[in-house]
């Protein structure tokens, strides 16, 4: 059942009366189909003729692409995997509730991703490791903390990335179809599973690139007859201040746009996002995401060297800075032309118009696409929604499954087969799955109808603890194990309670008064989050002096000022590759000890060879059947026949380098000034 609303007397509202999906609502035809079954070919088009050209029956190959990216995949998949369908809807959403400000958080991230290609990857690469929880076991030693990090990191990504992101996207088809929220989201995990199987980082990559390509189309497309529609620059900036709803609750705040809606920096006490915690509050959880999240640094690494990975670090920054012309002004626009819906201010409205009590302003970018583009580009924006979607589910999927396969599982089960490690990884991302889909009413229900506010305001929860963690263990040397766990642990407890309460304690609507506890009311979750900075920064401090110094094996190419360190000769790095290399010498030695009994057995059995024939045909199916299994999972188990040579020996891990060709570095230095600059000067503009 939808909702039609009708104009009265002097422009009222009249109350809303029943319509059929059919009647007053632009839906999809049959070009917008054809444009999204083109996408959907094109992205499958790309998608394996990446798998192809990588190795993925090895790990490296599987998980890193074989360390074989250049700069501008690299970077366009840091955009893709950033720039989810969460990011449209709950981007533009802000935009139309509360203005520019959080705007805040895209430019912010253009600082901490250029810090992950100048500081934080050098280390990374240096220490060889495959995944963040294994640079803290082998900077720290011991297993609490690399277990910690990995139980939490998996929990972020369902709070804060794969139950926002679905849900953003199938309310962008619920709107598009008029279908219910349920089966959308169904019908995009489906669609989701179809592009998991290719399987492998490469294939990951390579079609962000090519969805970077039709997102940022798309949405330039769609800023374009936005501006178009609205009038240009001077109208939006004139009209957002009279957006106002024609409904409203008496005597309150609802529905009246923010004074301070074009500032970034805004009132350090009664505002929505004071400047003090735009600086600080939120630049640690930023650099959480950045610099340490598994998702990103993993792009990181899969370049095929430093210089690549800083390149691909530039050509994100510059990219973030389009989405606040074609994401969230667009949001702002969405609030002029559709005001009584998009700002709606009277809760039992709010439900009838967009099943959320709270408020509809996440459904600002939707409403544009729906009512303002012609048939055909309709269904590019759909293709886009649907590429922010996917890109981002992808490349959370395959992060936690890698952090869940290697970092807990193989912790308990040391001697778990390939084939153990693979299917359990798989069946976890569908325990992901429906823990996410479980999640999604209380993401619906929290911040307003501010999807973007939210995805932020659990980050500053979790994140900071973390992000101290690895700033210390990466630029202080005396950080040890003990120092890094208290600190984490009594920083998450802490985290853990302020969210605890936001929860148990909603924020009030704007006609209702605020009685939640005064840690909730006064205290602001970007002040909370410098508060939470500095607690555990001096845990950290404060018991790694008083405790033992971190032995020399974890100090040395594991730190800033150690990472050009050599490598002694009885060193050995530690990564996924070896311990997945030490699972097949076992399974090798298993499957020569079972084909010694087969041929002992048949030597005793020679006669029964006509009986089994067809036996043996079933058998040879089979392996074909499972041999096709495992390429699609990015894997090839071979058995050994009687002619084959032995096996070489594993060869030794290499240690990656650091160095870099000098025209290169400066070309790349250069790019940082510039970029920098930009990001200052944008910032400034707007503050």
């Amino acid at each position: 059942m939808t909702f039609d609303f009708a104009a009265g007397p002097q422009g009222t509202v009249m109350p809303p009366t029943p319509t059929s999906p059919s009647e007053g609502r632009t839906t999809l035809v049959t070009v917008d189909i054809v444009v999204l079954v083109i996408y959907f070919l094109l992205v499958l088009a790309v998608g394996f003729w990446s798998m192809l050209r990588t190795k993925r029956s090895t790990v490296d190959g599987y998980f890193l692409a074989g360390k074989s990216m250049t700069w501008w995949p690299v970077g366009a998949s840091l955009f893709a995997s950033n720039i989810g369908s969460g990011h449209f809807i709950g981007l533009a959403g802000s935009g139309a509730a509360a203005g520019i400000g959080a705007i805040a958080y895209e430019w912010n991230g253009m600082l901490m991703v250029l810090l992950l290609g100048w500081l934080f990857l050098p280390i990374y690469i240096s220490s060889g490791v495959t995944t963040m929880p294994e640079y803290l076991q082998r900077r720290f030693g011991g297993r609490r903390t690399q277990l910690f990090i990995a139980v939490l990191s998996l929990f972020i990504y369902i709070f804060t990335k794969i139950s926002v992101d679905m849900y953003a996207g199938a309310l962008f088809i619920q709107l598009a179809l008029q279908w219910n929220i349920y089966l959308a989201i169904v019908l995009l995990l489906s669609v989701t599973a179809i592009y998991t199987v290719a399987g492998g980082l490469a294939a990951v990559i390579y079609t962000d690139a090519a969805q970077t390509a039709i997102m940022l189309a798309g949405a330039l497309t769609l800023m374009g007859f936005s501006f178009a529609e609205v009038g240009g620059w001077s109208a939006l900036m004139e009209d957002y201040a009279d957006a106002i709803p024609s409904i409203r609750v008496p005597n309150s705040t609802c529905g009246i746009p923010r004074d301070d809606a074009f500032h970034i920096f805004r009132d350090p006490v009664t505002s929505d996002l004071p400047w003090p915690g735009v600086i600080i509050g939120m630049s640690v959880p930023s650099m959480w995401y950045w610099c340490s999240d598994q998702v990103i640094v993993q792009r990181s690494l899969a370049a095929k060297n430093l210089t690549h990975a800083k390149g691909g670090s530039l050509l994100a920054a510059y990219i973030k800075i389009l989405p606040f012309f074609a994401i969230m002004l667009p949001g702002m626009i969405s609030r002029i032309l559709y005001t009584d819906e998009v700002a709606c201010a009277d809760p039992q409205l709010c439900e009838e118009i967009c099943g959320n009590s709270v408020g509809c302003s996440d459904i600002a970018y939707a409403k544009l696409v729906m009512e303002l583009l012609p048939a055909g580009l309709r269904g590019l924006m759909m293709a886009v929604m649907i590429a922010a979607l996917m890109s981002s589910l992808t490349s959370i999927f395959n992060s936690a499954s890698t952090i869940f396969t290697m970092d807990l599982w193989k912790s308990f089960r040391s001697r778990a087969s390939e084939w153990e490690l693979m299917i359990v990884g798989r069946v976890f991302v569908l325990v992901l799955v429906v823990v996410s889909v479980l999640w999604i009413p209380v993401v619906q229900a929290s911040q307003g109808g501010q999807l973007f506010i939210y995805i932020q305001s659990i980050s500053t929860y979790l994140q900071p603890p973390v992000s101290i963690i690895f700033l210390m263990g990466c630029l202080w040397r005396r950080t040890n194990e003990k120092g890094a766990f208290w600190g984490l642990a009594i920083g998450l407890v802490i985290g853990c309670i302020r969210m605890l309460l936001d929860f148990i304690y909603p924020a009030p609507l704007c006609f209702e008064e605020d009685d939640r506890p005064d840690v909730l009311k006064y205290v602001h979750y970007l002040y909370f989050s410098t508060m939470l900075s500095f607690i555990t920064l001096v845990v950290v401090v404060v018991v790694s002096l008083a405790t033992e110094e971190p032995k020399p094996e974890q100090i040395s190419r594991l730190t800033w000022f150690t990472r050009f360190d050599p490598v002694k000769p009885n060193q050995q790095v530690f990564t996924v590759e070896q311990s997945m290399t030490d699972l097949e010498v076992v399974n090798n030695q298993t499957d020569e000890m079972e084909k010694t009994e087969q041929e002992g057995s048949n030597g005793k059995a020679r006669h029964h060879r006509r009986d089994s024939a067809s036996s043996v045909s079933s058998i040879r199916s089979q392996s074909r059947l499972m041999s096709a299994l495992y390429w699609l999972c990015g894997m090839e188990r071979r058995r050994q026949s009687d002619d084959d040579p032995p096996p070489a020996p594993a060869p030794e891990p290499t240690v990656c380098s650091l160095e870099e060709k000098p025209r290169l570095r400066l070309l790349v230095n250069v790019n940082l000034l510039i970029c920098l600059s930009v990001t200052a000067f944008i910032i400034g503009y707007w503050a």
